[in-house]
């Protein structure tokens, strides 16, 4: 019979083992700097962030930089609102270079802010399984060398944000399993490993994959020195392999 402290022992231990691994790293600080970056590369007079909500049904601003940022930082509005709402609706980008005369404007929501903006340029910001929000630049420098390619580039800037807010959601979700395991497990004969792998296989397609790994972390810590150096080493390889063909499809 497994006990309860030797569950809570044995989690602590696996958490100590994968969290540096799996941990984001300074994940906002990254989208500020992304935004930051992203507002003086294409000389903008501001550059935001907006997330989906979890059910869907709101853009939230969580960043944002230059005129207007500090009221626009925290601002909710419905997910079909506005061009942002429309970004996320369609998954497509949209430039515009005369904002007052396109209905999806809400030159309302602008005002509140204390800037209003002639142009703007939004990509949405996306991982392969879901839409996560949208981030804006408005009113960037048009005359400069090459800004026939500003949509792409700004779409590489969304991909890091898609990258970090991804990171984030895995390290969640791996979390939300480990703990529910070891509710499961907290019973006589007891099995961590078990316990996790059947807490993955209820789960919805899209998030099974990140509990199986959870569980595999679960069986892993249990083995010897040499197993995990295996098994690091395959997983390393694979991560390298995929960072190089998601370069090359680019």
């Amino acid at each position: 019979m497994t006990t309860a402290d030797e569950l809570l022992a044995e989690l602590a231990s696996l958490a100590s083992s994968i969290g540096p691994a799996v941990r984001p790293v300074g994940s906002e600080e990254l989208l500020r700097s992304l935004t930051g970056t992203a507002r003086q590369l294409f000389g903008a007079a501001a550059c935001s962030l907006a997330l989906l909500s979890d059910d869907e049904s709101e853009l939230v601003y969580t960043t944002a930089v230059g005129a207007g940022a500090d009221d626009v930082t925290g601002m909710r509005i419905p997910s079909s609102h506005g061009i942002a709402g429309w970004v996320v609706q369609s998954g497509q980008p949209i430039a515009i270079s005369d904002l007052g005369n396109d209905p999806r404007f809400s030159r309302d929501v602008a005002e509140q802010t204390g800037y209003v903006p002639t142009a703007l340029l939004a990509v949405p910001v996306a991982s392969p399984q879901r839409t996560l929000g949208v981030i804006t630049l408005l009113d960037r420098d048009a005359r400069r060398p090459d800004a026939e390619h500003d949509m792409r580039l700004l779409s590489l800037f969304a991909d890091q944000a898609a990258i970090a807010l991804e990171s984030v959601r895995a390290f969640s979700e791996l979390g939300r399993v480990l703990l529910s395991a070891i509710a499961e497990a907290a019973t006589p004969d007891g099995d961590l490993a078990a316990a996790a792998m059947q807490v993955a296989e209820q789960l919805p397609a899209g998030d099974r994959d990140l509990a199986t790994l959870a569980a595999t972390f679960v069986a892993l810590i249990r083995q010897g020195p040499a197993e995990r150096q295996l098994a690091v080493a395959v997983l390393t390889e694979i991560a390298d392999y995929a960072r190089r063909r998601s370069s090359r499809m680019r």
